[in-house]
């Protein structure tokens, strides 16, 4: 069954939530199937929702007795969490009719998630630009600044997400560490690393390695090295636990090598690391590009400042 457009137009630059109806069940009303289908919403959110007329299908909003009919659409806007708003601005780097390219700032989710919502790059993007069909073609984590680049329709989204897939793309960090005289580098670093879901550290394990980082010293100054890091592979926290393995943690990490809890609201002493460059043959045109951040590293220029949380 082809799924239809959302009657619902995108809202603060989220798109509405669309539901499928299962092919069969032992419900008589589309509320009776919300409430088993949607447990973390209270049936009397569920109950406002439906008199509210916030919930529609192809054929108008939907009611509290609305038949249960197998294999329909309906769709919503969710609540939405209640949000810090992060303190930074996004950066744009470049734009065209097909590509977005910007400066994520540290402590910004690319894409809605959890507790983060509104304030991620994607749904602040769609509202500021007015570009609805905004959609990333990679991610950054949500502590790393850096180049992010998104494309502008839904048609773009294969060839594009497909260089960051099939590793066609170089991208060059930058990190802020402690400087160890007795540490040879350059080097590349290869070890095995693992994620396990629900748990939020990676590790590194015994086994044959997935994980490549070339790690270059560009200078240093104070007891401070500036690093270039070249990731060969795209594992979780990957720069992070190479530069751990090594005995220089990027300044401000919180999981590696050991885990803090830090608090959602806490923007104080930003992980020291920025997605300096993306480089890539592009899919549609052929030609070569190039994009490098317009962002630095504060400890690295102001380092009191940065470990004072100012």
């Amino acid at each position: 069954m082809r799924r239809p457009a959302s009657p619902l137009p995108p809202r603060n630059g989220l798109d509405a939530a669309r539901v499928r109806l299962p092919a069969g069940g032992p419900w008589a009303t589309v509320r009776d199937h919300l409430v088993d289908r949607l447990p973390r919403l209270p049936p009397q959110r569920i109950d406002a929702m439906l008199r509210e007329q916030r919930i529609v299908g192809l054929d108008g909003p939907i009611g509290i007795d609305t038949p249960f009919v197998p294999n329909t659409f309906i769709w919503f806007h969710r609540d939405l969490p209640d949000e810090v708003p992060v303190p930074y601005d996004i950066g744009i780097v470049h734009r065209d009719d097909d590509l977005v390219v910007v400066d994520k700032p540290h402590f910004m989710a690319t894409i809605p998630r959890g507790r983060h919502v509104l304030e991620t790059a994607l749904v602040r993007l769609r509202r500021d630009l007015e570009l609805p069909e905004l959609s990333p073609a990679h991610r950054l984590d949500r502590v790393t600044a850096g180049l992010l680049m998104f494309v502008t329709r839904p048609e773009l989204r294969g060839p594009y997400q497909s260089l960051f897939r099939d590793r066609a793309v170089c991208k060059e960090y930058e990190a802020i560490a402690p400087y160890d005289p007795g540490l040879p580098l350059p080097r590349t670093v290869r070890s095995r690393i693992v994620k396990e879901r629900g748990i939020i550290t990676a590790q590194e394990v015994p086994g044959e390695p997935n994980s490549e980082t070339y790690v270059e010293l560009l200078e240093h100054a104070g007891g401070l090295g500036r690093y270039l890091l070249v990731p060969a592979t795209g594992r979780t926290h990957q720069l992070r636990l190479h530069l751990s393995k090594l005995g220089i943690p990027i300044l401000g990490d919180t999981f590696y090598p050991v885990l803090t809890e830090t608090a959602l609201d806490d923007f104080r002493r930003p992980l020291q690391l920025l997605a300096r460059t993306l480089e890539f043959t592009d899919p549609l045109s052929g030609e070569p590009r190039r994009f490098e951040s317009r962002a630095s590293l504060a400890a690295w220029s102001a380092y009191e400042d940065w470990a004072a949380g100012s």
